[in-house]
């Protein structure tokens, strides 16, 4: 990226802002955080199918590089994360949430260790993983007319535009005629967009044509080491102000200023300042010289690393092990469910005994 940003030059960064701002979420909801494709289009089904998301469960970041704040929700309850969202009955989560920490305690000594934490932290995000393959089954289908088993660029290309609004036989004719198509600015650049991450999900030998797998590289790319490595690009062109393919603290952490000029503006300005440089210093920067290199945000990205997943488990037990002995009891988790479940249990201690 030539030369330092302006204060909206940083596209989806900025657009972002501007979303967050106009919604006004709660001060402690997670932010409206929406792909350029989600923005542009509307919410129909078929768009759904189409649009690889910004949002990908039990992955730290998402894919326009903001922080994913469900993280330790989504690693910690796998698919019972909506369950939890669902029931607003404090007793019945209570419970849920006992009968969690039962499973994580395999030894049965009443406690959570780093390691039992780690394996629960890897199987729960295999859960994503399967419910990924599953919804991709279900997307690849909508996008695979013939029933091949192979979806070309554009097959592809003509569902994606009919979902925006266009004819969708008109757009298959002119294709078929090698005739010019009359597509505004916006949506041909996130076709662009589309092509680019098409290209990179087409394992070689090169044929634009992708198998339900890649299909699956394409829509989740936590799914592909290549397309993990392509999406970590994005993230670091997108967030690199002076074209070095690395990224300084300050480059992290910088947000557009002045859009608004508020106290809340400047509230998700302080917040976004201290969670990022936070994470920057103590997680991302593995080496701790102040830069974070392609491979580091790589290593961080990639939700199968079982090192990543211990030094996961040990700063959920350090945030609610109150009697520091290195371990989760039941009344900790208690007290501390909405770090882990986005859920206050009110009266945590009460009846903990009775529960089990």
């Amino acid at each position: 990226m030539p030369g330092p940003a302006g204060p909206c030059s940083r596209g989806s960064l900025c657009l972002w802002l501007l979303l967050l701002l106009l919604l006004a979420p709660p001060a402690r909801a997670r932010p409206a955080n929406h792909s350029l494709l989600r923005e542009k289009g509307g919410e129909g089904r078929d768009e759904k199918e189409l649009v690889p998301p910004d949002h990908l469960n039990g992955v730290k970041m998402e894919l326009d590089g903001h922080l994913n704040r469900e993280f330790h929700q989504e690693v910690f309850l796998g698919k019972e994360l909506e369950r939890f969202e669902e029931d607003s009955q404090p007793r019945r989560n209570r419970r849920k949430l006992v009968g969690i920490f039962a499973k994580v305690d395999v030894n049965n000594d009443k406690k959570i260790s780093a390691k039992e934490m780690q394996r629960w932290i890897m199987e729960k995000t295999d859960e994503h993983f399967q419910e990924a393959v599953e919804e991709n089954k279900m997307h690849f289908r909508a996008v695979d007319p013939d029933g091949d088993g192979h979806v070309s660029w554009d097959e592809y290309k003509i569902k994606f535009l009919a979902s925006k609004g266009f004819n969708e036989k008109e757009i298959a004719e002119k294709i078929k005629n090698n005739e010019e198509l009359k597509i505004d600015e916006e949506t041909q650049e996130v076709l662009d967009n589309l092509k680019d991450r098409w290209y990179q999900a087409d394992n070689p030998p090169p044929d634009l044509l992708l198998s339900e797998q890649e299909f699956l590289s394409f829509l989740h790319p936590e799914h592909s080491r290549g397309m993990l490595h392509f999406m970590v690009q994005e993230i670091i062109r997108d967030l690199d102000q002076d074209g070095d393919k690395k990224l300084t603290l300050p480059e992290f952490i910088s947000l557009p200023v002045g859009t608004v000029e508020n106290q809340q503006a400047q509230d998700i300005d302080d917040d976004w300042v201290r969670d990022r440089r936070k994470e920057f210093q103590e997680v991302i920067d593995a080496n701790r010289d102040g830069i974070v290199t392609m491979e580091e945000l790589e290593e961080y990205m990639d939700p199968m690393n079982e090192h990543n997943a211990l030094n996961e488990a040990r700063q959920m037990i350090a945030v609610a092990d109150e009697n520091q002995n290195h371990h989760l009891e039941l009344d900790e988790i208690l007290k501390y469910s909405e770090y882990f479940t986005g859920s206050k249990l009110m009266d945590y201690a009460r009846n903990v005994h009775e529960e089990f």
